[in-house]
């Protein structure tokens, strides 16, 4: 295997740190995948492997070369399904314990009957009662929904979640192949770049299938900025890529009235239009869980305007959300 496509697992990579994993992806050489690791220890956000699984199931199992774990960290791999998704064999025996409550490992979702069955996973996960872990819920179910709908996906989308007791605080990495941002967006709006498509599909209202102000029922254009919102009201990490176009929202100071921005480039971010191209759309979240009052009146806003909508699902137009 001299030519391959190759991505490299590194000590450490979260989302605080993401940018040089990503610049080290070789996307060459599609029909082969090398991926290698660092021996001494491996510890990444949900994304990274999200992004890999996905990587590799673009590929026959006989075409991937994967480099034997020596980390002692490598256990985490096995316990997240990295192998036994992608078809590799390894020697790593382990000792499984119950995920419920404390991670979901790999999960390919192609349905809705394996979409549902991941929200429903997912609830535990979250440590919250009530509407907060309904509408966390139903926001990531929307983000699923678009790529098993306009992604054009042939592996759906891949995802893994992770909670940190000692943060309170949940990972989450969602990653497909599929035909990628820009193309989504163009068909109803134009954007010359990947990162010009990044920009619009973080913006509410705006959505791939129709060039209406305020999208529609089916696909209100709003999973995104919620999700980023999110991050933003908890000061957390939150990032985008498809193509070679790149965002990460970035933490921000305490602030007494923190605001929603509709354009994601007015808040605090670093962004890229030259990374590896990738053939599909990742997206990473860190959030952290505690019932600070902005998160509280941010998710009672989100799930009003969440409940309007499935109450109104049939209908021409969409009412768009709020935030007061």
């Amino acid at each position: 295997m001299l030519w391959a496509m190759k991505i490299h697992l590194p000590n450490s990579a979260f989302l605080g740190n993401i940018d040089p994993f990503i610049r080290g992806f070789d996307p060459v050489q599609p029909e082969t995948l090398k991926i290698t690791a660092n021996d001494k220890w491996i510890s990444v956000h949900p994304a990274v492997l999200s992004m890999i699984a996905a990587l590799g199931l673009t590929v026959k199992p006989e075409n991937i070369q994967c480099q034997k774990f020596e980390a002692a960290s490598a256990h985490y791999f096995v316990r997240m399904g990295l192998f036994k998704l992608l078809g590799i064999s390894t020697d790593i025996v382990i000792q499984e314990h119950e995920p419920a409550g404390r991670f979901i490992p790999l999960t390919q979702i192609r349905t809705a009957d394996e979409q549902t069955r991941f929200i429903t996973e997912m609830i535990p996960l979250l440590h919250l009662e009530g509407e907060p872990a309904k509408t966390l819920g139903y926001i990531f179910s929307e983000l699923i929904r678009n790529v098993i709908e306009h992604a054009d996906a042939e592996n759906g989308a891949i995802l893994c979640a992770q909670y940190y007791k000692k943060s309170n605080s949940i990972r989450v990495g969602i990653a497909d192949t599929g035909c990628g941002i820009k193309t989504t967006i163009t068909r109803a709006h134009q954007a010359a770049t990947d990162l010009d498509a990044i920009r619009l599909a973080l913006t509410p209202g705006i959505t791939g299938t129709t060039a209406k102000e305020g999208g529609t029922e089916q696909n209100a254009g709003a999973g995104l900025f919620f999700i980023k919102s999110i991050a933003s009201v908890n000061r957390d990490f939150f990032v985008i890529y498809s193509g070679t176009g790149f965002y990460k929202l970035l933490k921000k100071t305490t602030v007494r009235a923190p605001r929603l921005n509709a354009d994601p480039f007015k808040d605090r971010h670093t962004m890229s239009s030259d990374m590896p191209a990738w053939a599909g759309t990742v997206v990473g979240v860190d959030i952290t869980l505690d019932q600070t009052e902005e998160f509280s009146r941010l998710l009672s806003a989100i799930g009003d305007t969440y409940s309007t909508a499935v109450r109104e699902r049939r209908k021409d137009r969409f009412k768009r959300p709020r935030f007061t």
